[in-house]
Parts: structure tokens; C-alpha cells; sequence
């Protein structure tokens, strides 16, 4: 059936309490978040949905937010389900800090330039490590799997890559 929406009606970080403000005033926490007790964080001898009852902060929030959860079991106003959603999901990379190194000159094929020797790069991202082309683009590790923890190519894997490209190249020229 149809999809709705969720959404706040009202700006949150207005009506937020104070004892509930971020540093700064650019975001509002939880009760949970700010008090860490047991009746905030639904959890010891509140850890049931009959234990567990919306406080006058999850009130606040949920007239701000009505489809929004609001606390951990608001699921009655708060689950949805959809059998008519089409969904796409697109991972994409942010565009992080780099910094790149090259230990020899390149060549330009076709536009684009590839370098010869080992080319290394970091992210700000920790424990993020890619190959850099040498345009500073990342490459996509997604459809490998290896997303977090990409690994070098050796230098025999470049070294004949390197080759193998310079006989394609030699190849277009003499045609």
C-alpha cells in the first residue's frame, strides 16, 4: 500500500530543555543520554515495555515527532511497515581529506595519468587506508567487500599492470 512519511512537526532543538541541550545548543540528547538511570534508559528493573513508561521528556519528543520513537518501546506509534516500497539504497563515499605521496613521474594515456610507481594514501577516516588514483580519486571497494581495510596491490601486481598497460598503449599507437 501507500508509503507515508515521518518527520518533526516543529524544530526540536528550540523546545529542548535545558538539562537536556548539547554543548553548544546544536542538538538536544535523550534522558537517557543525559541521565544514564535505569527509568530513563529502560533498563534493570525498568527493562520491560510494562516496567517502562513514557516520561514527560519522551512526551516532549513525541508531540514534537509523533511517528518518531521516543523511547525504547514505543514501538506501537513508532513501527511501520510499507509492501509497496520500492527502495534503492546508494552507499556513497565522503569526500575525505587526503594526503598522497609518489615515489616516480607518470605518463598520460588517453587523459588520464598513471603513475608508475607506488602510490600510497590516507584518510582522515581511522583505520581507513585506499588506493589513490592519481587524479586524488578513491576507488571503489564496495563491490569487493573490502570497504574498511583496503589493502595495496603489491609491487609485482603493479608492476604487471603497469606493463600490461604500456603494451595495450604501444598496441593503439601503432594502429
Amino acid at each position: 500500500g501507500g508509503c507515508g512519511s515521518t518527520g518533526c512537526l516543529v524544530d526540536l532543538n528550540q523546545r529542548c530543555p535545558p538539562e537536556l541541550q548539547a554543548e553548544g545548543g546544536g542538538a538536544c540528547k535523550s534522558a537517557c543520554e543525559a541521565f544514564g538511570s535505569p527509568e530513563y534508559c529502560c533498563r534493570g528493573a525498568y527493562g520491560t515495555p510494562d516496567a517502562c513508561k513514557p516520561t514527560a521528556y519522551s512526551e516532549l519528543f513525541k508531540s514534537a515527532c509523533p511517528k518518531a520513537y521516543s523511547y525504547a518501546y514505543d514501538d506501537a506509534s513508532s513501527t511501520f511497515t510499507c509492501s509497496g516500497a520500492d527502495y534503492t539504497i546508494t552507499f556513497c563515499q565522503s569526500s575525505p581529506s587526503q594526503k598522497s605521496s609518489v615515489s616516480s613521474p607518470g605518463s598520460t594515456v588517453g587523459g588520464a595519468t598513471v603513475e608508475a610507481g607506488a602510490r600510497t594514501g590516507s584518510s582522515s577516516r581511522s583505520g581507513s587506508r585506499g588506493a589513490i588514483l592519481a587524479d586524488g580519486s578513491w576507488l571503489a571497494n564496495m563491490a569487493t567487500g573490502n570497504y574498511s581495510n583496503t589493502r595495496q596491490p603489491s609491487f609485482g601486481l603493479q608492476f604487471g599492470s603497469m606493463l600490461l598497460l604500456l603494451v595495450i598503449t604501444s598496441i593503439l599507437k601503432l594502429q
